[in-house]
């Protein structure tokens, strides 16, 4: 059902409601909310033949990570150092899709494009365990030391 009623900005008017009031599952236990995101549209710039200047397919999507409550605090954490060249200077992140001519797909892309990025940070790294090299290693090191440096003691000049 695509809608238009008029409480709703005419800018959504053939966005299908279900797009728009769903809710972005990250995994089973982390859900964005719907209210959390906020959508814009704007002309796309890529191909539409026609439509291309009528129709408003770009999405840009709006995700304030600085306050949202459905993140745990260390994925927020994580978030806002990966891509914190990506934030706004009020911790809210922009995403925009005009990769598909009709807004549905552009919206879907949005979604997929934030949850990819989630996804990314969800997991906290492993720390590093330093090693120590074997000694075959350090054997072997120091046999290729050995022998480079009698290659280059035979390219000596030696005046006798």
């Amino acid at each position: 059902m695509l809608i238009a009623p008029r409480h709703i900005d005419q800018r959504y008017a053939l966005v299908p409601l279900c797009l728009l009031l769903m809710d972005l599952e990250i995994t089973p236990s982390l859900k964005i909310p719907e209210a959390e995101l906020r959508f814009s549209f704007a002309r796309s710039s890529g191909p539409g033949g026609q439509n291309v200047n009528k129709v408003s397919s770009k999405a840009i999507l709006h995700f304030d990570v600085l306050t949202s409550p459905s993140l745990p605090p260390d994925v927020r954490e994580r978030f806002m150092n990966r891509f914190k060249s990506r934030l706004t200077n009020s911790g809210e992140i922009v995403i925009h899709s005009d990769e598909y001519r009709d807004q549905p797909r552009n919206i879907d892309a949005c979604h997929a494009k934030l949850r990819d990025m989630v996804l990314s940070v969800l997991r906290p790294p492993k720390k590093r365990r330093p090693t120590k090299p074997t000694r075959g290693s350090k054997v072997r090191r120091l046999k290729e030391k050995k022998a480079r440096s009698q290659v280059k003691e035979g390219r000596r000049y030696r005046g006798e």
